[in-house]
């Protein structure tokens, strides 16, 4: 079953969609995954990364809610507005919506964040207390330094490739610390990441895994959106071994 979901953070409406499994319900309900897009992305992802996810993981038995986070896709509120934590506010918003759903299991919500979306993850954990956490190549705050040039965030907007990212998001980026906060969690997690991902480097998801005590799936010649029919097959297969408990 496929439908469209959606819930509430503050005033503005958060657009999703919701995937729960065919067939006879578990006694407790389904498990799911709350899934995180990326910078910039939506809860399509790149090549329907995303969508083909969460059909993916439902023919396996695992709900999921994919999501726009505000300012993104279709949900509502500007990107100039959108900085790390109010994202974060966004998936506990998101958790609590799916724990309230009688079709799913409350004590087995888990979470998977890709790019950005895995910094986000990394910093909610310890807020939402998800069953498993999953990265894909995740990001970290000094993907985006560069763009505090002179260690000067721009006076109101920056132009992005037509993205307006606002000032605060630049201002808050130095003082993210999402190792401290992935190692503060401590629960059960796994980090996926292409070998040759050049925009966010192998070294950050090794850097993720130490701080989560947990391994790192290396996916071989894989980039960052995982561009091949190959490392997407390898990329779900182990992303459904994990978070069914293999």
């Amino acid at each position: 079953m496929e439908q469209f979901a959606q819930f509430k953070v503050g005033t503005q409406r958060v657009y999703g969609m919701l995937h729960v499994p065919d067939g006879e319900r578990p006694a407790p309900g389904w498990p799911s995954v709350v899934i995180l897009h990326g910078f910039t992305g939506n809860r399509g992802g790149d090549h329907r990364l995303l969508p083909l996810l969460s059909r993916f993981l439902a023919a396996r038995g695992v709900a999921s809610l994919r999501f726009d986070f505000r300012g993104s896709g279709e949900s509502e509120g500007e990107f100039n507005e959108m900085t790390a934590l109010r994202e974060v506010e966004d998936v506990e918003a998101a958790f609590g919506y799916v724990r309230g759903l009688p079709l799913l299991d409350p004590e087995r919500v888990m979470l998977l964040g890709f790019s950005m979306g895995g910094l986000i993850a990394a910093l909610a954990a310890e807020r939402v207390r998800p069953h498993r956490l999953a990265l894909w190549a995740p990001a970290l705050p000094e993907l985006w330094l560069p763009l505090l040039r002179g260690g000067y965030a721009p006076p109101v907007i920056l132009d992005y490739g037509g993205w307006p990212v606002g000032r605060e998001f630049l201002l808050e980026m130095p003082r993210l610390r999402p190792l401290d906060a992935a190692a503060r969690w401590g629960g059960v997690a796994r980090v996926f990441h292409g070998d040759a991902d050049q925009v966010c480097p192998p070294t950050f998801g090794v850097r993720y895994a130490q701080a989560l005590g947990c391994d790192a799936i290396a996916i071989p010649g894989a980039n960052h959106t995982f561009d091949s029919l190959e490392a997407v097959e390898m990329l779900y297969r182990e992303t459904a071994r994990f978070l069914t408990g293999g």
